[in-house]
């Protein structure tokens, strides 16, 4: 069990009814225990299932529904019918529940005992039977949801759970996520922004806008004792050179008003309760910091890796979005060993079957995802307002399969789109001393990179080398928007008809509603 979902459970009800006689229904119950001591046992299922009985009418289905959603340990709730269940008596807890929503298709026994089954036994075990009925009932609402068909104790069956689970865990955190901007969206840049409105509608999520002026009283009350000893945890961290500790020097003025950096935004994101923020490089406090000492006298990349390490949100240049998806994503990986990042794509370099993308940023790269000990490193960055040496973590990213994924705002809607890489062995770039990853979309650079692109991705994306596309189907299902995927079963002219397709069923569901 993963401690970070430690106050977090999955609700479990099984569905019957009282047709077949009070003993049947007894049965059930004993049954539906078993399943759900046998889940937690398994080990591989990150939250607590929590059983919470037999459903047997409207009112009981509308009263678990009900409390489901007023219960903030609850996260989501599995329905397995283990009888036939009439499924218009489920019709008023669906419309009802507002937590996310599994069918479990799945029966007690494994197997028919042939020589022994009779009307009895087939009265009492109807899972073929009534989880058509009550398929039947949540297409008919509409109702989004994941439907797991497998035997209960079949460890694929429950990792498709267990990805739930966390994807659940993931949407309850964003429900009171708060990000904050630090300055606005740059230079016109148009797919980091969007409506913030419909994205707390839809998502959950909000975002508020901090100015600097208001940043500044946060680090004018930071202490120069802890200062000094969290330049002291970056040395014994990271590694650099020896020269850095030399408290004489330009680099250790640069590491140590980095320190102060973090230092603030901690206090910032802490105070507010915020779960993540954006930077805009132009924005960074009073143009003359060297005189007055009134704002950051860099861009506060290292603060922002390590702060992403912490699971705070993070995009660049105003970019919401990817700071929330980026939390999500940091959220729902909690305990996984691979590790995520907020990342940008920067160059191309094309050789044949092993053309890939250089991604990186100018700093912001989350050293989880690192391949060997980050270094620590002062170099000048001669873009945005602070043109001056800055402090960063330099490394290459580790080799191995991943995927990323963005959230764009396409006016009616919003769109996730992700896509498988693989991530390959980088040469050194002694000339770019930033952290950096490379890889190669799948199924080829052409196709991938051209689907992407024609559902209008973005330039930033949020990555893990833990999570499939399965997490991404499961959160779109749960946020009720468009989905997208690539990856190497996807066919390019398929794609762009899927793209079409979908803009139908937007448009035509909108006017419906």
């Amino acid at each position: 069990m993963v401690k970070a979902f430690d106050n977090f459970e999955v609700w479990f009800v099984t569905g019957a009814q009282l047709l077949y006689g009070g003993d049947a229904v007894v049965q059930v119950d004993g049954h539906s225990k078993e399943m759900v001591d046998g889940l937690n046992n398994s080990g591989r299922l990150p939250i607590k299932v929590v059983y919470k009985g037999t459903a047997n009418s409207s009112k009981e289905v509308a009263d678990i529904m009900s409390a489901a959603n007023n219960d903030n340990r609850c996260v989501g709730v599995i329905t397995w019918m283990h009888t036939f269940s009439p499924a218009k008596m489920w019709i008023h807890g669906l419309q009802i529940l507002r937590k996310p929503l599994l069918h479990l298709h799945t029966q007690y026994n494994k197997q028919i005992p042939w020589k022994t089954m009779d009307m009895d036994f087939m009265n009492l075990n109807q899972s073929a039977h009534g989880d058509r009925e009550y398929g039947h009932i949540l297409s008919r609402l509409r109702k989004p949801r994941k439907t797991v068909v497998g035997y209960w104790q079949d460890e694929k069956t429950q990792d498709h759970i267990a990805v739930w689970s966390r994807v659940c865990a993931a949407w309850a955190d964003s429900q009171d996520m708060l990000i904050l901007r630090f300055g606005d969206q740059m230079n016109n840049v148009a797919v980091t922004d969007g409506d913030k409105v419909a994205a707390e509608q839809v998502m959950g999520y909000h975002v508020d806008y901090m100015p600097f002026s208001d940043v500044m009283v946060y680090f004018n009350n930071v202490k120069d004792v802890d200062v000094d000893a969290l330049v002291a945890v970056y040395f014994k961290d990271y590694a650099h050179d020896k020269v850095l500790e030399d408290k004489s020097t330009e680099a250790y003025k640069k590491i140590w008003n980095s320190a102060k950096a973090e230092l603030t935004l901690r206090a910032v994101l802490e105070d507010k309760g915020a779960k993540g923020f954006t930077t805009n490089f132009d924005d960074l406090g009073d143009a003359n910091v060297e005189e007055t000492g009134k704002g950051f006298d860099q861009i506060p990349g290292l603060a922002s890796q390590r702060l992403m390490h912490d699971g705070y949100g993070f995009g660049a240049e105003g970019d919401w979005k990817s700071a929330a998806l980026y939390r999500t994503t940091w959220f729902m990986t909690q305990g996984l060993p691979g590790g995520s990042s907020f990342l940008e794509d920067y160059t191309l370099n094309f050789d044949g079957d092993n053309t890939s993308i250089l991604e990186a940023h100018m700093l912001e790269i989350n050293p989880d995802i690192a391949e060997e000990k980050p270094r620590l490193e002062v170099h000048f960055l001669g873009i945005g307002i602070r043109k001056s040496q800055t402090a960063r973590l330099v490394f290459t990213s580790k080799q191995g399969h991943g995927i990323a994924a963005t959230v764009v705002d396409m006016g009616n809607r919003f769109r996730l789109i992700a896509n498988d890489v693989n991530c390959i062995k980088s040469k050194p770039l002694p000339k770019l001393p930033v952290a950096s990853n490379l890889w190669i979309p799948e199924p080829t650079f052409e196709v991938g990179v051209g689907c992407w692109i024609n559902a209008g991705g973005t330039h930033h994306s949020c990555f893990s080398y833990d999570i499939t596309d399965e997490y991404w189907r499961d959160y779109a299902e749960i946020a009720d928007i468009e989905c997208c995927i690539i990856n190497n079963k996807t066919d390019y002219e398929d794609f762009r008809k899927e793209l079409r397709f979908n803009e139908v069923y937007y448009m035509l569901n909108k006017a419906l509603r």
